[in-house]
């Protein structure tokens, strides 16, 4: 594998067990190792090491730094930075590369001609295979249709360098990668998927995690200011329900203003659609999933409060970014 590039691998994290998976399968895919690891240490208040001593025989290639919660996008600039390598690959601490990895990333890597600025893996997302996975297991597998996720990711260090790397806007593991995506093929480089498989275990979850994950709703204004309201096209990003969600928070509140105002029947007919919307919505995340009693009850809390939450970020979001400067005429 001489022949093959040399790389670096960018592993940021905030310290949880997966690391330590997460550098064993790297030390298990010794094909064509990389040139170094740089672990950033994205603790606010690191309390205690990491545990890089499962980087085996990778330990004495492991350096570290420390970013102090600045968020993903600002945990991988650092890294980056400080690459030295032709190419920089970016690993999330929560995925498990397979034993061939290295092999197939010399082989991406070789493929790549001058005018590719970064090359995907494919991941693949464990399920459970005695039931019906749950909302938060689907959500998760729907990181293998995700395009540029930088859960596995390649890019040139050139092209990091004059593009200037990720929006440290993007406070959050979300939309950071599809910004920078697209600010690479404006650039005239050219993204392709590569043929190295990752894997990326479904992380333990409250069922509550999607009420904070619709903060990623003020991200996705970010998005529509920088690169245009056609931007999911180009980044090949689902669409989402916020458009529904407006719809039933919309209905909510007009019931509560026509109920304070004495109308009662339209307050009827408006808690009507919001209750046919929230049925609606929970319905759609109930009958794919499990089923089971503490499913169900998870779903339709949640169900309730998610149109709201959503509203509430993506209308925060379209504030605070109200004069970020579209790219390239976008509006």
């Amino acid at each position: 594998m001489s022949d093959a590039p040399a790389y670096t691998v960018v592993v940021p994290t905030i310290g949880r067990p997966c690391l330590a998976e997460c550098l064993r399968a790297l030390v298990a895919a010794a094909d064509h190792p990389p040139h170094e690891v740089v672990v950033v240490d994205d603790r606010p208040a690191p309390d205690g090491g990491l545990a890089l001593e499962t980087a085996g025989q990778l330990l004495d290639r492991v350096r570290t730094l420390r970013t102090g919660g600045r968020g993903p996008a600002a945990a991988r600039n650092a890294g980056w930075r400080t690459v030295r390598t032709p190419w920089t690959v970016f690993l999330d601490d929560d995925v498990q590369v397979l034993p061939d990895w290295s092999r197939r990333l010399a082989a991406d890597l070789r493929a790549a001609g001058p005018d590719v600025g970064g090359v995907q893996g494919r991941l693949r997302v464990p399920l459970p295979p005695d039931r019906r996975p749950t909302d938060w297991e689907r959500t998760t597998k729907g990181l293998e249709n995700a395009a540029w996720a930088t859960a596995d990711m390649a890019y040139r260090t050139e092209v990091l360098k004059r593009t200037g790397g990720f929006d440290e806007r993007f406070p959050r593991a979300f939309r950071e990668d599809a910004d920078l995506a697209l600010r690479v093929r404006r650039a005239g480089w050219a993204l392709v998927r590569g043929e190295r498989v990752t894997r990326h275990p479904v992380r333990p979850a409250h069922w509550w995690a999607s009420l904070p994950a619709q903060r990623g709703n003020a991200d996705d204004a970010l998005m529509n200011r920088l690169h245009g309201r056609d931007w999911w096209d180009r980044a090949q990003a689902p669409r989402g329900r916020l458009p529904r969600h407006l719809a039933v928070t919309g209905a909510a509140l007009a019931a509560a203003s026509c109920a304070l105002s004495g109308r009662r029947r339209a307050a009827t007919a408006c808690a009507a659609l919001w209750a046919l919307g929230t049925a609606e919505f929970a319905l759609a995340r109930i009958l794919p999933g499990p089923r089971t009693v503490r499913e169900i009850a998870g779903m339709l809390g949640t169900s309730v409060l998610i149109p709201p939450l959503a509203v509430r970020h993506w209308m925060r979001g379209a504030v605070r970014h109200r004069h970020a400067e579209p790219l390239g005429g976008a509006a």
